[in-house]
C-alpha cells in the first residue's frame, strides 16, 4: 500500500479530476492524504458540482455523474475531512504526489503556492511517482529543480491544450467573463515555456468525449519515467488507472 499526498486550494479545485483518483487510489487499497493552504477541508468549484450559470452548456461543461458521485464519496472521507496544511505537508511522509487541477480564481493560492512547488520539486527529486492533470501540470511546471530549471524540463508532458481552454473561453465568455482563463497566459504557453523544447508537450488526439469506468479508451495519457500527465476532466478516469498502476511493485 502506498501513501498519495493530494494538495488542493481552499476552494475552486475541480471535483472530477480529485475525486475520481481518489476513489481509484483507494478502491485500489492506497491510502490518500489531502493538504490545504489552513489544513481547513477544501471546497471544489460549486459550478462544476451544480452548473451555475452555464446555460445550454451544463451538460458540456458541468461534472458528468461519474465525477459529481466520486467527489461526494471523497468530501465525505475522513481524510479529506480532517488535511494538513502546506507547510505541515512537506514534513509528512508519502510515496507519491497528485496534482489535480480546476480553473477557478480560487485555483491561484494553490498553483502559486510556494510550499506546493516545493511539494512537487522533492516528489521528483526523490524519484516518487507524480501525477499532475490540467492546471495541475502548471503546480509542477512552476517547481524548481537544483539546477534552477523546471522539473519538467526534459520531460514530456501534457496539460490541458489551448484549444479546450480558449473554446470553453470562447463559449462562455459572453456572461461568464474570464472565468476559463485562470491567468492571461494558457496553461499550454506556460508549460511549453519550460520544457526543454516545445515538442515535448503532447497534444493528444481531440477531446471529443469524456473517458468513463468501462471507456478509458476515451482518455488520454503521457507517462514519462515516473511522472504522469492529462489534459481535463475527460481523461480523468485513464489518468486515475494508469496513475494507481504506477504504484504497484512491478510497474517498471
Amino acid at each position: 500500500m502506498s501513501t498519495v499526498l493530494i494538495p488542493l486550494p481552499s476552494q475552486g479545485f475541480d471535483p472530477t479530476e480529485a475525486g475520481v483518483p481518489w476513489r481509484e487510489l483507494t478502491q485500489r487499497g492506497h491510502r490518500v492524504l489531502f493538504a490545504t493552504p489552513d489544513g481547513r477541508p477544501a471546497q471544489a468549484d460549486p459550478r462544476m458540482l451544480l452548473g451555475t450559470g452555464l446555460g445550454l452548456l451544463r451538460p458540456l461543461l458541468q461534472a458528468d455523474g461519474h465525477g459529481i458521485a466520486a467527489h461526494d464519496a471523497m468530501a465525505a472521507s475522513p481524510e479529506f475531512c480532517s488535511p494538513v496544511s502546506y507547510a505541515a505537508a512537506c514534513g509528512t511522509a508519502f510515496d507519491a504526489l497528485l496534482l489535480p487541477g480546476g480553473h477557478a480564481r480560487g485555483m491561484r493560492e494553490y498553483l502559486e503556492s510556494t510550499a506546493v512547488q516545493g511539494l512537487a520539486t522533492m516528489a521528483f527529486e526523490s524519484q516518487r511517482v507524480v501525477g499532475a492533470i490540467c492546471h495541475g501540470v502548471v503546480a509542477a511546471a512552476r517547481a524548481k529543480g537544483s539546477a534552477g530549471r523546471s522539473v519538467l524540463h526534459g520531460r514530456r508532458t501534457t496539460a490541458l491544450t489551448q484549444d479546450l481552454e480558449l473554446s470553453a473561453w470562447a463559449l462562455t465568455g459572453l456572461w461568464l467573463g474570464n472565468y476559463y482563463r485562470t491567468y492571461p497566459a494558457t496553461v499550454q504557453a506556460e508549460v511549453v515555456s519550460v520544457l526543454a523544447q516545445p515538442d515535448h508537450f503532447i497534444h493528444g488526439p481531440l477531446a471529443l468525449r469524456r473517458d468513463a469506468p468501462g471507456h478509458l479508451e476515451r482518455g488520454f495519457v503521457v507517462r514519462d519515467g515516473n511522472y504522469l500527465s492529462a489534459r481535463w476532466p475527460g481523461d480523468a478516469h485513464r489518468f486515475a488507472a494508469e496513475f494507481s498502476a504506477m504504484l504497484e511493485p512491478d510497474s517498471g
